[in-house]
């Protein structure tokens, strides 16, 4: 569904990735780990034509992302929820909900909206009894449920998630990454940028490890949670209170 090949992007005269190739097949989780830094976000905003500095390709369900600015990606079927989760504090969760909607309302599919609202209520009850509060009166994980619910309005066959478990409680985190494969077993295809390395590992059907603006290290989910270099480098101390929560 997503390929990249020999990708490289710039921030001013600065590297920050270095000839990354990866793909995403239909109907999968994969997830990008590395430290901060590393270059994973920005991947994702080259994606979704958020940087205007890239060369290589960008193939998204065959067409080339090259040139197209964020609405267009939207209108081919990509949506994101960026890091921080970015809602829309003043405003109701009703209309943080409905902007996500923006491009189906533009082509008058009035009726796609309705049935993506639906489907975000029944996925996030807590949103539906939040309806009229303003966005930024929600806890954070409520936050991140928003976030998640405004991408998925737009009706994407591809979900890019930047580090969906910033700053939340863990019960909070596994309720989220619970939410994350269901809607792959709902057959949506995922992108997933995440520090926790063993959260993402465990519900990824593959992974690619980051160093540096580089993939270092690529595989399936299940073989990379088992390396000794990843478990060296991610899955040590600093992600053990997330898995001892679960386990």
């Amino acid at each position: 569904m997503l390929r990249i090949r020999n990708l490289t992007c710039y921030y001013g005269r600065i590297m920050a990735i270095k000839g990354v190739s990866l793909s995403v097949r239909q109907g999968k989780i994969v997830t990008l780990i590395g430290a901060n830094g590393a270059g994973k976000s920005t991947i994702l905003s080259a994606i979704c034509g958020l940087l205007g500095s890239w060369a290589g390709e960008i193939t998204f369900e065959g067409r080339s992302l090259k040139g197209l600015d964020p609405p267009s990606i939207v209108k081919l079927g990509v949506s994101l929820v960026p890091e921080g989760r970015e809602i829309f504090p003043p405003l109701s969760v009703m209309d943080n909900l409905r902007l996500g909607a923006y491009t189906l309302y533009r082509r008058k599919e009035k009726q796609a909206a309705a049935e993506a609202l639906e489907e975000i209520m029944a996925l996030f009850p807590i949103l539906g009894q939040r309806a009229r509060q303003p966005a930024g009166t929600l806890s954070g994980g409520e936050q991140q449920m928003l976030a998640l619910g405004r991408a998925l309005m737009a009706r994407p066959r591809l979900l890019l998630l930047d580090e969906p478990s910033m700053g939340l409680a863990p019960q909070v985190v596994e309720k989220i990454f619970q939410t994350i494969k269901f809607l792959r077993n709902q057959g949506y295809t995922i992108l997933l940028v995440e520090q926790n390395a063993r959260a993402a590992l465990e519900i990824a059907d593959r992974g690619y490890v980051f160093e540096t603006g580089s993939v270092v290290l690529q595989g399936e989910a299940e073989a990379l949670l088992d390396d000794q270099e990843v478990k060296r480098a991610f899955l040590g101390k600093d992600y053990g209170d997330f898995y001892d929560e679960r386990h």
